[in-house]
């Protein structure tokens, strides 16, 4: 990585600090996403996933800013049984049915960007998959090696997938939220135009009354 990429202190307080928060954010996105899949408040589905979303690219950000994690065996030790995401995503999927499929650009520095077609259900599964790994390694006390997989993961994955998922989500909110008012607003330009016009075409109507 470049030089003025920050690197985090080699002070054993420093990297266990940051680590925590990454942590403790991942985890507030696994917890939260499980508990809006139950669909048990569908109607807050969209904003609370937008939020969720939102928050959890901010430690990804983080991840992103530093220099390269180097973790401190050569092989990956086995992280064991991890959570199956397919119920996820199946959940996802039902409660985000009219919603689920968009499109995106998949990548905006190809030499010929190409649309894809993607499902926000599947982006959310997947990227709690590659969290949910790197979290198995923390809670297992091996605190570089999560780090070094969460990194990865959201350069290599999860970033770029979550961040479009998160596209999708604004724009949802976006078309609901502005639709309506956009409409309303062409409507009474176009009532205003047709006014106008009316008052033209009677001036310069001779037998228009005054």
């Amino acid at each position: 990585m470049s030089d003025d990429v920050p690197a985090l202190s080699s002070d054993d307080d420093d990297l266990d600090g940051f680590a925590a928060d990454i942590a403790a954010q991942v985890e507030s996105f696994l917890i939260a996403l499980t508990e809006i899949a139950k669909g048990e408040s569908p109607e807050q589905t969209v904003s609370l996933l937008l939020l969720e979303t939102s928050q959890l690219l901010l430690a990804g950000g983080r991840l992103g800013a530093i220099v390269d994690v180097v973790p401190d065996d050569e092989f990956e030790p086995d992280a064991g049984p991890e959570p199956d995401p397919d119920d996820l995503r199946e959940r996802l999927a039902k409660l985000l049915e009219p919603i689920d499929s968009y499109v995106e650009v998949f990548d905006p520095y190809a030499a010929e960007p190409e649309l894809v077609e993607s499902r926000l259900s599947d982006d959310l599964a997947d990227t709690a998959s590659d969290l949910a790994h790197g979290l198995t390694h923390y809670q297992a006390g091996r605190v570089t090696e999560a780090l070094f997989w969460w990194q990865f993961s959201y350069l290599s994955n999860w970033g770029s997938t979550a961040s479009a998922a998160l596209r999708g989500l604004q724009s949802v909110v976006a078309h609901v939220r502005l639709d309506d008012v956009l409409e309303d607003e062409a409507a009474a330009e176009d009532e205003l135009l047709a006014q106008v016009a009316a008052e033209a075409h009677g001036l310069g109507d001779p037998d228009a009354k005054s």
